[in-house]
């Protein structure tokens, strides 16, 4: 018999939670293909299972106390991976390197409850130590959720129980002696409490988010740069509104939903996320446009996936849809390999890109992590009905309501083509909304039900409903149009425009062409009505797409003399992809499109 979740309990019968308009389905409900499914893919063969587990997370926690080192490792965040993957997979590999991961952790608790790397003196209060020991707590209360694992939950409950005791005995001082704020020294903490109140429906964890940690009064403003306290660190800052978010729907109050809101502000109408969907400079929040080497930190990437899903369960408003689309198919699949071994720190639009030096830390472990739930992004359920957020080849298999279940199926090879194919199939005949987010940067999408044209206009930026009797085999087949287009770029990048395919960004790799070797490539000057594609192309995955555009090199007479260049143009997760606004003779041309999801820049 599978666990059941005291937290999809909870949900179902407190009446002080507050209902979210969308539902996520269960890990084990979906299954995804495409290049959504092909990452997840690779993440599990060539990177969870390649990995060496003993070595590199296991060993450091297994030392004897006074030999202890002291560094951070993420375990907390692998031990997450893992269980969800292998309740995503049922892969018997995930599911034995789980177990393994899980026991050895276990194994190496103290009797006073500590998981960790430091020696007894530096506990706690030494850098990172806390927010290791709660991403811990984290992945074993995961490992209960879905595998009903007791051991687990006990171990993180002394885990838990342990930090309770020690942040009674010594309250930490502000500023504190890490020169960073206290919540991103503790990053994660109170969405690991949550998840353990959920579980265990002890309300110490409860209160000590509530009243220890103060999480309703924390107001944080936006701080762009890198200075002081580390105030705008963008991963800490969307982690917390994570949990405040969370504890909205057990306590609601308007003080937990005013940093999202100040959030969503910064990035859609402030110039706070970029063309790539990324966000922050050197870690910290930036409104430059700027996309140059510390562009993009993997774990803002994947909390920002992750924050915008909660948004959308809250709301059920398309546009976070629309944004979710627009990160994961270009900043997220681009601090990744091809191949899936390797994972960046940083991922510039602007100039080279490197990949972390190893597997342990926050980045390799946090994109993991995020890959594991990319298949609960795909569908939810609204009510009794239906709501479709990515287009993905993929089955999801939903219960509506008593007596009632239906699966859908999603024949697509989106992003290569906006063609979707939609099969339903109900347990019986009934009557159900179907909702299909329309994309921003889709103008003129067409919407068929078993052959016949939808009357209801579809609207870019909006939910397609179709509200019928609907019975097996049923056929909704979707055309999204989706065009090469230029956006004109914003603050640092004025005066430039990027090359998008409905939510994929195209760049230059300066290796596929040889005579740009030695050449600045912020002096090339395309010529805008050259635009021809997209082109297949396969090097950065399979299926994958291209285009071309000709170009005036750095110094040539345009707009007279022909263009001299002949650039093809990659998806932005091509591993050496290094450029992606480029200069024009006319920077005002009409022709130019606003991006659609700078919504300063929307008529």
């Amino acid at each position: 018999m599978k666990p059941i979740s005291l937290l999809c309990l909870f949900f179902a019968v407190s009446p002080l939670l507050a209902a979210d308009a969308l539902q996520p389905l269960d890990l084990r409900a979906v299954k995804v293909g495409g290049e959504i499914g092909r990452r997840i893919e690779v993440t599990i063969n060539n990177n969870l299972l390649a990995l060496d587990a003993d070595k590199d997370f296991l060993a450091p926690f297994k030392q004897e106390k006074e030999k202890r080192t002291g560094v951070y490792i993420g375990l907390g965040k692998l031990i997450d991976t893992a269980v969800r993957l292998a309740a995503y997979t049922g892969d018997a590999r995930v599911k034995a390197r789980k177990e393994h991961v899980v026991r050895e952790a276990i194994a190496a608790q103290d009797s006073d409850g500590y998981i960790g790397t430091f020696q007894p003196a530096k506990r706690m209060w030494t850098l990172w130590d806390i927010h290791e020991m709660m991403q811990i707590v984290y992945g074993l209360t995961s490992d209960f959720r879905f595998f009903g694992e007791k051991p687990s939950l006990e171990a993180a409950r002394k885990v838990a129980d342990y930090i309770l005791a020690n942040w009674a005995a010594h309250p930490p001082k502000e500023p504190t002696p890490w020169n960073i704020t206290l919540h991103m020294g503790v990053t994660g903490i109170e969405n690991a409490m949550l998840a353990l109140h959920a579980q265990t429906g002890d309300r110490r964890y409860l209160e000590f988010v509530t009243k220890t940690h103060k999480l309703r009064d924390w107001d944080a403003h936006v701080v762009t740069g890198r200075w002081g306290l580390i105030e705008g660190h963008a991963y800490a800052h969307l982690c917390r509104c994570i949990a405040q978010l969370r504890l909205d729907r057990l306590q609601p109050d308007a003080r937990l939903l005013k940093p999202s809101r100040d959030v969503l502000d910064f990035i859609l109408r402030k110039d706070g996320m970029t063309i790539s969907g990324e966000v922050g400079d050197h870690e910290c929040w930036h409104d430059t446009q700027e996309g140059t080497i510390n562009l993009g930190e993997s774990c803002a990437t994947a909390y920002l996936v992750r924050w915008l899903d909660e948004l959308l369960r809250m709301e059920g408003k398309p546009l976070y849809g629309d944004l979710m689309e627009r990160v994961i198919f270009n900043g997220l699949f681009a601090a990744q390999s091809p191949d899936g071994r390797q994972i960046r720190y940083y991922t510039p639009m602007d100039g080279p890109r490197s990949y972390w030096k190893g597997d342990t830390y926050c980045c390799p472990n946090n994109y993991r992590r995020i890959i594991a739930e990319l298949p609960t992004f795909v569908c939810y359920r609204a009510g009794d009905g239906v709501v479709v957020n990515l287009y993905a080849q993929s089955e999801a298999k939903l219960k509506l309501r008593p007596g009632l279940a239906v699966t859908v199926r999603q024949e697509t090879d989106f992003p290569n083509s906006g063609r979707v194919v939609l099969r339903l199939d109900p347990s019986q005949p009934a009557k159900f909304p179907l909702k299909l987010r329309i994309p921003r940067w889709c103008e003129k999408p067409v919407v068929a039900v078993n052959g016949t044209p939808v009357a209801k206009a579809a609207k870019p930026g909006e939910f397609l409903t179709l509200a019928r009797e609907w019975k097996a085999g049923d056929l909704v087949e979707m055309e999204l149009p989706m065009p090469l287009r230029l956006v004109k770029g914003r603050v640092a990048q004025a005066g430039r425009v990027a090359i998008m395919r409905g939510p994929q960004v195209f760049s230059l790799n300066r290796a596929r062409h040889k005579d740009l070797a030695n050449v600045d490539l912020r002096l090339l000057v395309i010529d805008p009505k050259s635009v021809e594609g997209p082109v297949k192309d396969d090097t950065v995955r399979p299926g994958g797409m291209a285009c071309r555009v000709k170009a005036w090199g750095a110094g040539a007479w345009y707009p007279h003399g022909k263009p001299n260049l002949t650039l093809e143009l990659t998806e932005f997760a091509d591993a050496g992809a290094e450029f992606t606004y480029f200069k024009v003779p006319n920077p005002n041309d009409a022709g130019f499109a606003n991006d659609e999801l700078a919504l300063s820049e929307r008529k």
